[in-house]
């Protein structure tokens, strides 16, 4: 199986990767793109455009002037990225046989680099998959990555002989995916947890969990998405019975 992840829009680019291990990203003509777009918008029109701060605002800015297609220098992605998924993932502490398993059976989506290996070299960057950013490739970044990110994820299913996709991504994230146009069916863990006397989708936990579980597989090795109903990390367990075929529930209780 092949697992995808969304990215993270804050990075950590001081802790030291537990390897030196890197490869590059396949798309980076594409993102030189992008990045030549970005250049042409002042410091206030990427606030609007990104609904963030002055302060990010310049940040990014001077990141998009400074961003070039050589990544000889740049941070492998699964270890720079840095949101609650990654809490949970917590690469940095991955056995090496754990990283290259990883290497294989993991992908990250990306607004800037569209699909990316875990070992990836990146340039620190913040391009969310569903801005709206105008390209000549159309209105927005789906319409500017169309069906390529498709017919990678197609590929690499094939090199690692998976029999279906597992998206712990975002919903902004995953729509850059045609999912009838892989050549495998999609399963969707879905994370809820009893809080106010029901159970629901509590957005940093099911963050979190997603983390948790692209760790689990990535540790066990996991490649037959079956394995992946015994997931137990942090108290969920499988709920059979609010499950489908494709949309795999499961649940937990946190204390109150």
């Amino acid at each position: 199986m092949l697992i995808v992840l969304s990215p993270a829009k804050s990075l950590d680019l001081d802790t030291p990767s537990p390897t030196t291990h890197h490869t590059l990203p396949d798309f980076t003509e594409r993102a030189a793109q992008l990045i030549g777009v970005l250049r042409d918008l002042s410091p206030g029109q990427v606030g609007d455009l990104m609904h963030i701060s002055d302060q990010l605002s310049n940040l990014n800015v001077a990141r998009y002037a400074s961003w070039i297609p050589d990544h000889a220098d740049g941070y492998q992605a699964m270890m720079a990225f840095n949101g609650d998924v990654y809490a949970g993932l917590d690469a940095r502490s991955l056995a090496p046989r754990a990283i290259d398993f990883a290497q294989r059976h993991l992908r990250i989506l990306s607004g800037l680099y569209g699909l990316l290996r875990p070992l990836d070299l990146i340039h620190p960057y913040r391009l969310e998959m569903g801005t709206k950013l105008a390209t000549p490739g159309g209105k927005d970044l789906y319409a500017f990555w169309g069906e390529r990110i498709t017919h990678a994820l197609n590929a690499e299913l094939a090199a690692t002989k998976s029999t279906a996709l597992v998206n712990l991504a975002s919903e902004e994230y995953f729509k850059s995916v045609k999912p009838k146009l892989l050549n495998v069916p999609v399963i969707t863990p879905v994370f809820e947890d009893f809080k106010n006397g029901k159970y629901k989708i509590i957005s940093f936990y099911a963050k979190r969990a997603r983390g948790m579980m692209a760790r689990y597989a990535i540790e066990k090795g996991i490649t037959d998405p079956e394995a992946l109903k015994d997931f137990d990390v942090d108290g969920y367990g499988y709920v059979a019975e609010g499950s489908t075929g494709t949309s795999w529930l499961f649940r937990r209780k946190v204390a109150e």
